[in-house]
């Protein structure tokens, strides 16, 4: 089975906490770790972030550097990736500037969600039918979906149950941690991977591919290693090059 190849991007507190334990935004990040995103999200045809994300913010990163929208445009893809939110209820606030960004939106959530959400402007639904809210959605039934619209490297934004619900069908490739100097603390507070957790005997291993320190953050970047059972990852030509063009080893396949 194919799926896009996903890339996690957070930033996260020294102590593993994205947020504090009210949900406020997250906007500890340095000017340098807003660039490092917004490279990311410029490498992706797709980006992905749960309710809870939205509900913080109310806005997406759009792409503003001149040199990655040229990039995008060398590579024939849209200035802007497709910018999806994942919501068991599909309620919002119409209010949001996410609605009004010039962005193309989508919304994966259930059968009620998605009657809930004919109000909203969003150009592509990707219904989970077999979920009744998005801590359950059937992300296997929706690869093919993603592959229709052209989604083929889908970077990942949070939250911390989003991120948990991709791990627990080995379904994330990399990861991209930027730890920025802070302490938050909080048994409420959001990690970069929240759900049920796992016993220590069934963790993920993760092989560091780099690091790096500029300022007061330290940017790491992991594998995921994949347990045989994982679906095929298959990406086009297109996007094999790009992993090239940035210094990186495409992923083990199974």
């Amino acid at each position: 089975m194919m799926r896009p190849k996903i890339v996690v991007v957070l930033a996260m507190s020294a102590d593993g906490k994205i947020s504090d334990g009210s949900g406020s935004p997250a906007r500890f990040g340095s000017a340098a770790d807003r660039a490092h995103l917004e490279t990311q999200i410029a490498q992706a045809d797709g980006v992905l972030m749960g309710a809870n994300t939205l509900r913080a913010y109310h806005t997406s990163l759009t792409l503003r550097d001149p040199r990655l929208l040229d990039q995008r445009a060398a590579r024939d893809q849209a200035s802007q990736p497709l910018h999806f939110i994942c919501s068991g209820s599909g309620q919002f606030e119409p209010a949001w500037r996410f609605f009004s960004q010039p962005i193309s939106r989508g919304l994966i959530t259930t059968s009620q969600g998605a009657l809930n959400a004919q109000a909203y402007d969003f150009d592509h639904v990707l219904i989970s039918s077999t979920s009744t809210d998005s801590s359950e959605i059937g992300w296997t039934e929706l690869w093919p979906q993603f592959q229709n619209l052209g989604i083929h490297r889908l970077a990942v934004l949070g939250g911390g149950e989003l991120v948990a619900s991709l791990g627990a069908i080995a379904a994330i490739d990399e990861l991209w941690l930027t730890v920025c100097p802070c302490l938050i603390g909080g048994r409420a507070a959001p990690t970069p991977y929240d759900g049920v957790g796992k016993l220590l005997k069934e963790t993920q291993s993760l092989e560091l591919l780099s690091h790096r320190i500029e300022g007061q953050e330290v940017f790491l970047h992991y594998r995921v290693a994949h347990p045989p059972a994982n679906p095929v990852v298959v990406a086009p030509p297109a996007a094999a090059a790009l992993d090239l063009q940035l210094g990186q080893s495409p992923p083990q396949t199974e």
